[in-house]
């Protein structure tokens, strides 16, 4: 069994996957368009380019999304994507990366229980945290 967080976008799904991949070496798995559905699944011309179902990896760990119609999207709230980084460094230019565009909740500093953290929300409205962890 195994839980896998599935995000809907606001019709910016694409563009998401590619920063991640750009930002934090996310690999595509999957990006199947609304255009590529049976024809007993229509969607609106607007959305035949956009993505009823995708998803990317990062360093193994999958996440599924899709681009949710305007009349099903809502904001994201009560979750947050976790990202772990080993190296504080490393983790906080990818916290900063994920946070250009967005916003910064929690400004990246080291805590009593990581080298560093902090939270955010990118620029496509999911909310993140960056985690440098402690030496075990």
């Amino acid at each position: 069994m195994q839980v896998t967080p599935y995000v809907h976008y606001d019709g910016k799904c694409e563009a998401a996957f590619k920063f991640y991949e750009k930002e934090l070496g996310a690999k595509i798995e999957v990006m199947m368009r609304y255009e590529q559905a049976p024809p007993e699944m229509p969607s609106s011309p607007e959305y035949k380019n956009k993505i009823m179902h995708g998803m990317i990896s990062i360093d193994g760990a999958p996440i599924m999304a899709s681009d949710a119609p305007p009349q099903h999207f809502q904001k994201p709230q009560g979750f947050s994507l976790s990202l772990t980084v080993n190296d504080p460094a490393e983790a906080e230019r990818k916290f900063n990366a994920l946070c250009k565009g967005g916003a910064v909740t929690m400004a990246w500093s080291k805590t009593f229980f990581a080298k560093g953290f902090g939270i955010g929300v990118d620029q496509f409205g999911i909310p993140w945290m960056v985690i440098s962890p402690m030496e075990q």
